[in-house]
């Protein structure tokens, strides 16, 4: 993988991590909590998908792998309303 692919990469990652974050409700963190909210997503998503045997809906394909946004976007909104549940905390 080059860096102007992992570059895009981050930047794919930032965006289904604050996508998830707004559809779960949460405002809190930054940039670098998108992304590592997309990547966790990614693999959340991903697992959640293979083992229900459901097909990539939409994916991306960086350095020879395959990024799956819907996924992505979708297990990063379940991680971050666990995070929510656990936490106990109120949304403001």
């Amino acid at each position: 993988m080059t860096l102007p692919e992992f570059i895009i990469l981050l930047i794919v990652a930032g965006l289904c991590g604050s996508i998830g974050r707004a559809l779960a409700g949460s405002a809190r963190g930054g940039c670098l909590v998108s992304i590592a909210l997309g990547f966790i997503g990614a693999l959340l998503g991903g697992k959640i998908a293979q083992m229900a045997g459901l097909p990539e809906i939409f994916a991306v394909s960086f350095g020879g792998r395959d990024y799956p946004i819907v996924w992505s976007i979708i297990g990063a909104s379940i991680f971050v309303a666990i995070l929510g549940l656990l936490s106990g905390r109120s949304r403001s």
